[in-house]
């Protein structure tokens, strides 16, 4: 088992992508906001298929979260993070602290229209400039030929994808299914905010998902399976539902509220499970 580089400056990293590079290497950059999980180190493995050397970052964004939510409380763990990537063999951790992401004076901001609007976009307004804006930084400062994301965020994924498609940005990105439980649930780091109780009651997200994807894939009225659903989620005990909806699978525009027809469906869901904020989706059909 190697542990990985650990890296804190854009110029020590570049200096290693550089030297992969010269010897014809291709590099994969998986970007990530630690308290690192076998979802995340799914994301390592399917990397290595696509190049040589894998980047995992660690870098917990605070442009990406509003003052009231959780950005002191997000979980940390760089030791244990650099122990799951050695298990997996990934070669380098780019680790930067905020100043060496955001210098003094830094006023940039990306910002995607569009495919970042509805959903979580609604629900956290600031959220998607600042993933566009540290994930274009990560892309360029990389220098990778490849990007991989779970599709648990998928919204995300496809901001990114716009992103990228938009500024040109010479990465091909990959989308990797959503890592689960046994019993259904996401993988996601703030899992760990649940308690014993409310961990047993998160399943019924998933299962609540997966009965209205089918609903709708046999040909149910939209409207009615996302109703189904949020009341399924209430009665085990969630508390806010800021949506279950079926989108259009490429752009997430608004599909229903009849049958969904011809088109390619995609359900997501946000709900609150008393402070635990919960994200899943999954194909229609």
């Amino acid at each position: 088992m190697t542990s990985p580089i650990i890296v804190r400056t854009v110029a020590e990293m570049r200096e290693h992508v550089r030297a992969w590079k010269a010897a014809g290497q291709r590099v994969a950059v998986v970007p990530t906001m630690g308290a690192l999980h076998e979802g995340h180190l799914s994301l390592v493995r399917l990397a290595q298929q696509h190049a040589e050397r894998v980047i995992a970052t660690v870098f917990v964004n605070p442009k990406q979260f509003a003052p009231h939510e959780d950005f002191d409380a997000y979980p940390r763990g760089e030791a244990a993070d650099a122990e799951k990537l050695a298990l997996v063999g990934c070669d380098l951790l780019f680790a930067p602290n905020a100043t060496e992401m955001y210098a003094p004076g830094f006023s940039t901001l990306v910002s995607v229209s569009g495919v970042s609007e509805p959903l979580e976009g609604a629900a956290r307004p600031q959220f998607f400039g600042g993933v566009a804006t540290v994930v274009a930084k990560l892309f360029i400062q990389s220098q990778a030929d490849v990007a991989v994301f779970g599709e648990k965020d998928y919204q995300q994924l496809q901001v990114v994808r716009r992103m990228a498609r938009d500024l040109d940005i010479p990465v091909e990105i990959i989308g990797a299914p959503t890592a689960r439980a046994e019993d259904g649930l996401a993988l996601s780091s703030r899992n760990a905010y649940l308690s014993a109780e409310e961990r047993a009651a998160a399943v019924a997200l998933p299962t609540a998902m997966k009965a209205a994807a089918a609903a709708v894939a046999q040909g149910a009225r939209i409207d009615e399976a996302e109703r189904s659903a949020v009341e399924a989620l209430k009665a085990a005990g969630f508390g806010q539902v800021d949506y279950v909806e079926v989108r259009e699978a490429s752009d997430l525009s608004r599909l229903g509220p009849g049958p969904i027809g011809d088109a390619t469906g995609r359900i997501l869901v946000a709900a609150w499970l008393g402070k635990t904020r919960l994200i899943d989706n999954m194909a229609v059909g």
